[in-house]
C-alpha cells in the first residue's frame, strides 16, 4: 500500500459523521427599512437619494451629459448619450454607468444586480462612478432575507455592490474607488 492510499485509509477511519448545518433564525430589524439602508450606504462611502425617482435621476444624468460626461444607462426610462457598445472594450471612457438594481438590504447597504440587462458584465466595474436604481419595497432587512429572494438562471451573473471600490493599506489609509467606481448614488425609484 502506498504512503498516499496509507493516510487516505487512516482519514475515513477518524472521519467525523455528517452534521447538518445549522438553522440560523436571525429576528429582522424591520423598523424604517429605508432608513437603516440610508445609514449603510453612508457608512460604505455612498450616498442615498429618496426624492425625484426616474425625474430626477435623469435631470442628474441630463447635468452629467451637459458637463461633457460620457454616460450609459440600462434602465427603462433613463436616456444616457452612449450606448451599448458592441464589446466591452469600448466601455473604457464611461464616466456613469446607471444600472437598475434588483434589491436592497438595509444592514449592510448591499444592492444586488443582476448583470443579465447590462449587455457587458463589466460595466459595474469599469465605469468611473455608478448611478443605482432600487425600488423601495425591495429594500430587505437583512442578507438572510436577501439570499431567500436572489435568482440566477443558467450562465447569469450576479452581484451585490456595497459602495464604490475601497481599499485600505496597512498603514491603515481608505482608497476610495482603487479598483472600480470612484462613487456610489443610489436613487429610489
Amino acid at each position: 500500500m502506498s504512503s498516499k492510499q496509507s493516510i487516505l485509509e487512516a482519514l475515513t477511519q477518524v472521519a467525523v459523521e455528517p452534521q447538518a448545518m445549522p438553522k440560523i433564525e436571525i429576528g429582522p430589524r424591520i423598523d424604517d427599512l429605508l432608513g437603516q439602508f440610508d445609514n449603510s450606504l453612508t457608512t460604505v462611502a455612498a450616498k442615498l437619494h429618496r426624492e425625484g425617482g426616474l425625474a430626477g435621476l435623469q435631470a442628474r444624468v441630463d447635468e452629467l451629459i451637459a458637463s461633457g460626461q460620457q454616460v450609459i444607462s440600462t434602465v427603462d426610462g433613463i436616456k444616457g448619450n452612449r450606448e451599448t457598445p458592441e464589446t466591452a472594450h469600448e466601455l473604457k471612457d464611461i464616466d456613469f454607468a446607471v444600472i437598475e438594481g434588483d434589491l436592497g438590504v438595509a444592514e449592510n447597504g448591499a444592492i444586488w444586480v443582476n448583470t443579465s440587462r447590462l449587455g457587458h458584465r463589466v460595466t459595474p466595474f469599469i465605469c468611473e462612478n455608478l448611478l443605482l436604481t432600487v425600488k423601495p419595497e425591495t429594500v430587505l432587512a437583512n442578507m438572510h432575507q436577501a439570499v431567500e429572494r436572489i435568482t440566477l438562471n443558467q450562465g447569469e451573473f450576479g452581484l451585490f455592490i456595497a459602495g464604490p471600490s475601497k481599499t485600505a493599506d496597512i498603514e491603515q489609509a481608505l482608497v476610495v474607488g482603487a479598483h472600480g467606481a470612484c462613487s456610489l448614488d443610489v436613487y429610489l425609484v
